[in-house]
């Protein structure tokens, strides 16, 4: 007796089940990829090769690879090559594939020429959990997460930090060279002969590496957006709120229901910041969803005039909070918030009393703002906590009734920014564990956006099998 629990003899014979079936439990989540992918029309979503070639070697069916993707991003495994040793030693992947292994070349081929394809299952889905009322038209929260691309920050490039790196290089030149003057003017021997040749190979590197900076620098010039990446032309540089955590990669975009923390709608961008992505999210979510009417809630960094009122035209109503731009508050002055308007006198009252009348209209970055002040401010009392100059002038854009309306929203419910943060920070969090610490391996902004639609896929398959259980599920799917 050795006090352990002891393991089977290696030579023992076992029986093991003679079916595959038999593997599997009858609420297994791969049987719930596999009626997906079998309800799925894969020739109207427009995968390739759904109809066999009359001529050459048979191909594999695009369902086969699509359930053994979805089943590889459900598990971590997002590697052609980890997914096609699976294919021949995982039992639940010989299940879902009938126990055919594809080479990892055309797993990999799959995936990428079966781009628009593969985002419209995820669609699909999404489209599912709506009709089987796991989705209720409710509330949606949208926000927008920076992940890291396949290239290095030493392979991108901006105009700074082209400039500090041949800042440097010269300074190792001047070294360099300084230190085989010293060397040239000691006494002649084997070693300081050694010494100047391997200075002279680094001076000769670095002259290389100036030579392809400068090349760099001319092509920056000629760049729109200002950036070079070499690995992945399509990634940029982006800073993130950490300092010294800036990455380049790409800016994902999700809008998330803050009942289910479902993902309803996505979008892969290299855009820097997020002031321009509210209205497009909010309207595909509201397509999505297929509501007439959408509530969206997104932080202060999608704040942005133009943004609102195109979500107010498309029936959508945003709770977005406006940053704080100015240092006024900070100084002990009134800001805006400290002075009334009067909707139907369409005056302002300041926070001693007096009137601000309007004055005129301009039009400012393609925005109409309207313009109150009143000329008696240089004997008021309160003057140096309101402004420096001669009067305090206040702007009004002409639909500031929409940023009005937020603020109240705002105040009748305070836990909004609350819901906001744990709805749609749960799913980036929890997709971002999966990817690991390369979160894309593909690049170009379209192969990229393929990867992150198998992802949301995935995560949203597991969501609503931890939400209604993968039988009822299942039930759903085949009713």
């Amino acid at each position: 007796m050795s006090g352990y629990i002891e393991g089977v003899d290696r030579e023992q014979v076992t029986l093991f089940p003679e079916r595959l079936e038999d593997w599997i439990g009858e609420d297994h989540p791969v049987r719930v990829i596999d009626a997906f992918v079998d309800a799925l029309d894969l020739s109207d979503a427009g995968f390739d090769r759904t109809t066999p070639a009359q001529t050459g070697r048979p191909g594999y069916h695009p369902s086969v690879l699509l359930k053994l993707f979805i089943y590889g991003y459900m598990n971590r495994v997002a590697s052609s090559r980890r997914l096609e040793r699976e294919a021949g030693r995982n039992v639940e992947v010989m299940w879902l594939t009938g126990r055919l292994v594809p080479d990892h070349k055309t797993i990999a081929d799959f995936r990428k020429d079966n781009g628009p394809a593969i985002r419209k299952a995820c669609a699909r889905f999404v489209e599912l959990c709506r009709q089987i009322g796991v989705l209720a038209a409710g509330i949606v929260a949208i926000d927008g997460s920076k992940m890291k691309a396949v290239n290095h920050r030493d392979r991108n490039f901006t105009a700074g930090k082209v400039k500090l790196r041949l800042g440097h290089l010269e300074q190792s030149a001047a070294r360099y060279l300084e230190e085989m003057e010293r060397t040239d003017r000691q006494e002649q021997s084997q070693a300081t002969l050694r010494k100047i040749d391997h200075l002279k190979e680094k001076l000769a590197r670095v002259r290389q590496e100036v030579q392809r900076l400068q090349g760099i620098a001319k092509l920056l010039k000629e760049t729109p957006e200002g950036q070079i990446s070499l690995t992945d032309p399509d990634a940029r540089s982006m800073a993130t709120y950490g300092k010294g955590t800036g990455l380049v990669g790409y800016n994902v975009q999700t809008a998330v229901d803050a009942g289910t923390h479902l993902i309803v709608a996505h979008e892969v961008t290299n855009a820097v910041h997020d002031r321009a992505q509210l209205s497009q999210m909010a309207t595909a979510a509201k397509a999505a969803l297929k509501c007439e009417k959408l509530d969206v809630i997104a932080d202060r960094g999608y704040f942005s005039s133009t943004e609102l009122l195109a979500c107010d035209e498309e029936g959508i109503t945003p709770t977005v909070p406006r940053p704080e731009t100015s240092g006024n508050r900070k100084k002990g002055m009134f800001v805006k918030l400290d002075f009334i308007y009067d909707a139907a006198t369409d005056t302002y009252t300041c926070p001693a009393g007096k009137t601000l009348t309007y004055r005129y209209t301009r039009e400012e970055k393609g925005l109409m703002h309207r313009r109150y002040w009143q000329n008696d401010c240089q004997f008021c009392r309160l003057k140096d906590r309101c402004t420096t100059g001669k009067e305090r002038r206040i702007t009004r854009w002409e639909h500031e009734h929409l940023i009005e309306a937020m603020y109240a929203r705002m105040d009748e419910a305070p836990d909004m920014m609350r819901v906001r943060r744990c709805s749609v920070e749960h799913p980036f969090g929890t997709i971002k564990a999966w990817m690991g610490a390369t979160h894309f391996q593909m690049r170009r902004l379209k192969n990229v956006g393929t990867e992150m639609a198998l992802h949301v896929l995935a995560y949203n398959i597991k969501r609503v099998i931890n939400l209604i259980g993968a039988a009822p599920l299942l039930k759903a799917m085949t009713a």
